[in-house]
């Protein structure tokens, strides 16, 4: 059977606002919607078994590092992949196991779900379990670095998938000129992607710092184009979108040659699930926490202990 259209899904938030957040009774929301109690009853299940709503018991008799990092951050939910003993490649594949393992988790039928490439996501598409009928949208261009080149392939192989449909983006993440990149996303199957990327359920996005060594995008610039971003305060980067300390976007020429999501997007995505490892990338992960678009974090034990020592230091 379809999911819930976007009209339905929209009822339903309004129902699980009011029901869950405002603390109204269900005899209230019959009044003010125009349905019976029954209906609302079945709707705020229906938001449950859809996606639209997600509920979290934290059971006090079970502190965790992963709650104390969610709450020091103020998201949802922080899951720590142990990653103990393994080398450069077992660590990115361990947490590309744990991407796609909270991707098909959270997923529900008939949603559509962006994914935008990043070597982790490279290594995570590797791992890539069965998934329910869904959209699935490329959210950025892909770099040409060594190893590349697994999530696009592996979305475009869903897309003969019964059930899955697949919105790619054949076409380089940075490109030297702003008017190519203009011509690219003109391009039918590549705006289609961008503008589907208007109307996401969820997203799952890589967070890279803004020095050598963390960031695929950073490696692939010039020194022009890193001196303007150092210049404007940039400390990390999504999809190759900058911001600052504060999470506020820093826009430099790069994003006029970028051909992937903007930050406006995410912001309006339900739920955002974003991946990390290594200390490196601690500055930018709390940074891209206070963006405030943020409800999944999932990092390695490494960087999850550089933000605890991070953030009980700040004043």
């Amino acid at each position: 059977m379809p999911g819930p259209d976007r009209d339905q899904r929209i009822l339903m938030a309004d129902l699980a606002r009011a029901y869950y957040v405002e603390d109204r009774s269900k005899v209230d929301l019959a009044a003010q919607f125009g349905l019976s109690r029954f209906q609302v009853a079945k709707l705020l299940r229906a938001a449950r078994d859809h996606g639209v709503v997600s509920i979290e018991i934290h059971d006090p008799r079970r502190p965790s590092r992963d709650d104390d990092l969610a709450r020091l951050l103020g998201i949802d939910r922080v899951q720590v992949v142990d990653v103990t003993g393994t080398t450069g490649q077992q660590t990115g594949e361990r947490i590309g196991t744990a991407v796609m393992a909270a991707l098909t988790h959270t997923l529900r039928p008939q949603t559509t779900v962006g994914i935008s490439w990043s070597r982790t996501m490279d290594l995570a598409a590797r791992s890539m379990p069965d998934l329910p009928p869904c959209t699935i949208v490329q959210l950025a261009g892909a770099l040409q670095v060594v190893g590349s080149g697994t999530l696009p392939q592996v979305i475009g192989t869903l897309g003969a998938s019964p059930g899955i449909t697949t919105l790619p983006i054949h076409a380089p993440l940075v490109v030297d000129k702003a008017s190519t990149a203009r011509d690219l996303m003109r391009q039918p199957e590549i705006a289609e992607a961008l503008d589907r990327a208007d109307h996401l359920d969820l997203a799952v996005v890589a967070v890279g710092a803004w020095r050598q060594g963390e960031s695929s995008v950073w490696e692939k610039l010039g020194t022009v184009d890193r001196d303007e971003a150092d210049a404007a305060g940039a400390v990390g980067e999504i999809s190759g979108r900058l911001f600052d300390a504060g999470g506020r976007p820093v826009n430099t020429s790069l994003d006029e040659r970028l051909i992937g999501v903007r930050f406006d997007q995410l912001a309006r995505t339900p739920q955002v699930i974003a991946v990390a490892h290594g200390a490196g990338r601690a500055e930018a992960v709390v940074a891209a926490a206070r963006a405030g678009f943020v409800t999944h974090l999932i990092v390695d034990t490494t960087l999850a202990q550089a933000l605890i020592e991070m953030l009980e230091a700040a004043p």
